[in-house]
């Protein structure tokens, strides 16, 4: 069987490569070459060309003036993605339901799908007049809060294409069918840090906030939503309820890695 490779069981030597990471991993410090090679059970001269590769990828690096090896910058970035895609949702979701409690409101959680941002869970209040949100809502961005703070901060080529679509839409209202009007919607968005809807003409009587999460590169990575009967739900900046949902994005986003002003689209 070739070193390299078994077509059986996937590539050899890229499992010899984990191993040596693990390894690294485990040692929890910079190690030298004859440390990485007993942790991973295989020769110097065997560990060192897997880490010629590994620097190379990005995966490990070495100090010149220590000959020390360490994990290398790509291996941080897969872990904080790993991080961020793993962790998100999870604590999302308890952030909506302890928000729930808080506020005693209809609150959802939202990311952005091929298509826009979609409903992943909502949570009833206890209240005998709510307004339900159905999971897996692909919702849009002019007529809901959620799609307001997606399309605020995500990057412009991803979100042109829906929103040039959605403006030819005739239940627009006449201030959101040129890119003027959208851009100043958006540019609002930013500067207050949440985005409502009040009433608006999708669903009647329907108020909603939604604040932005970010993740650890400053980029929006969900969004969390309040959602109420008109009248009953104070969209206000100051209201008890949009400065809950703040308090939760804030807290997330600190969770996710986030550090700094958004990153502005592009």
């Amino acid at each position: 069987m070739s070193e390299d490779t078994d077509g059986k069981h996937g590539v050899q030597s890229m499992e010899v490569g984990m191993s040596i990471l693990r390894a690294m991993v485990d040692g929890q410090r910079s190690m030298m070459l004859k440390d990485i090679a007993a942790a991973a059970g295989m020769p110097a001269s065997k560990a060192h060309r897997y880490l010629v590769s590994l620097i190379r990828a990005g995966l490990v690096e070495q100090d010149p003036m220590s000959s020390r090896y360490d994990l290398g910058p790509f291996a941080l970035n897969v872990g904080l993605v790993a991080l961020d895609r793993l962790d998100r949702v999870r604590l999302g979701l308890n952030a909506i339901a302890e928000l729930r409690d808080e506020i005693n409101q209809t609150t959802a959680l939202a990311v952005w799908g091929d298509r826009g941002p979609v409903v992943v869970r909502w949570e009833r209040p206890r209240r005998p007049i709510t307004v339900n949100v159905i999971t897996g809502t692909v919702l849009e961005l002019l007529s809901s809060a959620t799609g307001r703070v997606f399309a605020a901060w995500m990057p412009r080529k991803v979100v042109a294409p829906l929103l040039a679509a959605e403006m030819k839409a005739p239940d627009v209202p006449p201030e959101l069918r040129s890119k003027a009007g959208v851009e100043a919607l958006l540019a609002d968005v930013r500067a207050r840090g949440f985005a409502t809807t009040d009433g608006f003409h999708k669903v009647p009587g329907v108020t909603a906030a939604a604040v932005p999460v970010f993740n650890f590169r400053n980029e929006i990575t969900m969004a969390l939503l309040a959602v109420g009967v008109q009248g009953m739900l104070d969209t206000r900046a100051d209201s008890l309820e949009v400065s809950h949902l703040r308090r939760h994005a804030e807290a997330l986003s600190l969770r996710l890695g986030a550090t700094g002003e958004p990153k502005p689209p592009h």
